[in-house]
Order: C-alpha cells, then structure tokens, then sequence
C-alpha cells in the first residue's frame, strides 16, 4: 500500500489484519502512519 491509503489509519489497520508488514506514505503522513500501526497492533 503507498500514497496516500498508506497513511490512512483504517488502511494500516486492514494491512495489519491480513498481515501485511509495510505500508508507504507521504512525509507529511508518517507521524500518523507511525501512530496508527502501533494502535492496529496492540488491538
């Protein structure tokens, strides 16, 4: 996933789901991105 769905919470949540491991995003979204793959895997 990249661009902008890869900075999307709910598209980190989907990935973490069916277990993918990366995702890309715009500079401006990686804090986000960051925080929301913590939140996916600690449920």
């Amino acid at each position: 996933i990249c661009g902008e769905h890869g900075g999307e919470p709910a598209s980190i949540a989907f990935c973490e789901k069916v277990g993918l491991d990366y995702v890309s995003a715009s500079p401006f979204r990686v804090p986000i991105a960051r925080l929301a793959a913590a939140q996916a895997v600690l449920g």
